[in-house]
């Protein structure tokens, strides 16, 4: 596996000078980084936004309002002497001076280069990867994944952490910024970072606040090293939004929907997908096929979902037994549920946003759920937990939470003994919530009260999956702390999952 080294950074940095020298009608335009995403077997989105003055208020990046040619290739080296593709796409104010190139005609299952120049700029090189043929099982595949990256609540570490682990395949599960003012959201211990601009409800503040968190350097480090397949969960708009439904009744938003469209509008210029947001609707449920090996189903338990019951936050409701209640919507119910029938693959992953397993947070007699997770949904939940047994192995991925978790999903919630259909993932935050710690006083207790839960850990950080034929490991990563920057990874607990057995098998 080749790096992204030191030698092509400078080769890149060589090279802007050469091309800028007395010809440069902007300063670098390139403060954002490069991305790429959503591989296929033969291609993949490259991605770049230009921004010469990223925080910039009105949010156009310190650019013209006039589309500027942006030249891209890509390359079967980092010194960019095999250059496989080329081309010239055009980033357009209407756009956010972003430019999207879905790249067609690789080569299944290779590592390639790529890069930008426009302006007389070179960007930075990034490192992308097709996925396998179809049918094509394969050696591997090294996928990490994370969630809830609050730019306040400390430094982007773990992203770093992460780039220097050299995944072929990075999965985001939401909350890659937060809407909130500076010094509304405070972690425990302060927050040794501010937001830039106001809560985020017009285009202009959602492309600022993109554009902060994508000049932090740890995130380009994650993003150049791999490609990124993405969704969002609530702060991507605003907190524990609900389709249509803002977070808080008791504070009118007349202007709601159309703060959803500018968010999505947002979101799509500064990530590397392929669809273009319609008005207040983006179509981000999708399948990411990684051969024979995994398919990646990659859900949205936002756009499509019913309100939050009894007033959200964690409640005894038995409205949420209500078979009508759903957290995907009908439509996107049964595409997940077809492609599982009609899966061939080894490994079958859900890449989605909220705790998908029980969890009762009332040790004892009674029960509390959370309303905004899977829980609140409980018949759609258990419709698609009945759907696991059509694939061989389904495997959830999750974030949201700000701690790590590990569970088995029950036939039947209720009895332990019951039959484990599927295991559940979850990921830490990168940063919300500040720097954590090993355990929280209330972990014993309910670790006892959902013994389908198999592990917990209150550090920030990501988990790192190698998937093969035999089996999936899992090793959930942390830092000790992001309250300030340069903190070491270590590797907290393993497990794996066995083909055809599932259920958690601790390693370490």
């Amino acid at each position: 596996m080749t790096r992204v080294t030191r030698r092509a950074l400078l080769i890149g940095g060589l090279a802007l000078t050469t091309v800028g020298a007395g010809s440069a009608k902007l300063t670098d335009p390139f403060t954002l980084g490069v991305a790429s995403g959503d591989p296929t077997y033969d291609g993949v989105v490259l991605w770049t936004r230009l921004a010469p003055a990223p925080l910039a208020e009105d949010g156009m990046g310190g650019m013209p309002s006039r589309v500027v040619p942006v030249k891209w290739e890509i390359a079967l080296d980092e010194r960019f002497r095999l250059v496989v593709r080329r081309g010239t796409a055009h980033a357009r104010p209407e756009e956010g001076h972003s430019v999207h190139v879905d790249v067609r005609g690789l080569l299944p299952g290779r590592e390639y280069f790529y890069r930008f120049s426009a302006e007389g700029h070179l960007s930075r090189v990034g490192r992308t990867r097709t996925a396998l043929a179809p049918w094509t099982i394969g050696s591997g595949l090294t996928m990490a994944f994370a969630s809830c990256s609050q730019f306040e609540h400390g430094y982007f570490t773990a992203y770093r952490r992460m780039a220097e682990d050299q995944p072929d395949l990075v999965l985001h599960l939401g909350d890659y910024q937060y809407e909130y003012k500076a010094g509304s959201y405070v972690a425990p211990g302060g927050n040794p970072r501010d937001h830039e601009g106001p809560e985020t409800e017009t285009l202009a503040n959602y492309r600022q606040r993109h554009a902060q968190y994508k000049s932090d350097p740890d995130l380009q480090e994650a993003h150049a090293v791999a490609p990124w397949s993405v969704v969002w969960d609530d702060h991507e708009v605003d907190n524990n939004w609900a389709d249509e439904v803002y977070e808080k009744p008791q504070t009118p938003q007349p202007n709601f929907l159309a703060r959803r469209a500018a968010a999505f509008q947002a979101y799509y210029e500064n990530m590397p997908i392929r669809n273009k947001p319609n008005g207040i609707d983006l179509q981000l449920y999708r399948r990411i096929q990684w051969g024979g090996l995994a398919n990646f189903h990659m859900l949205d338990t936002r756009q499509y979902r019913d309100d939050q019951l009894c007033g959200d936050g964690v409640k005894a409701c038995p409205e949420r037994l209500e078979p009508t209640r759903t957290i995907t919507g009908a439509e996107q119910e049964k595409w997940l549920l077809d492609g599982l029938r009609r899966s061939h693959a080894r490994w079958d992953v859900l890449g989605q946003q909220v705790f998908f397993s029980q969890l009762d947070f009332t040790p004892g007699a009674g029960e509390t759920n959370n309303m905004d997770a899977w829980d609140g949904y409980a018949a759609n939940r258990d419709r698609v937990a009945a759907g696991f047994s059509r694939a061989r192995n389904t495997v959830v991925l999750t974030g949201d939470v700000h701690a790590a978790w590990a569970a088995e999903v029950k036939e039947r919630w209720n009895d332990p003994t019951s039959r484990t259909v599927a295991t559940e993932l979850v990921s830490t935050s990168i940063t919300s919530g500040g720097d954590g710690s090993e355990t929280r006083a209330e972990t014993p207790a309910m670790l006892a009260e959902n013994p389908h839960v198999k592990y917990f850990n209150n550090r920030r950080g990501y988990v790192r999956t190698r998937f093969t034929a035999r089996e999936v490991r899992a090793d959930f990563r942390a830092v000790d702390y992001v309250s300030a920057p340069g903190a070491p990874v270590t590797t907290k607990a393993s497990f794996a999952i066995e083909d055809r057995n599932p259920g958690l098998h601790r390693l370490s």
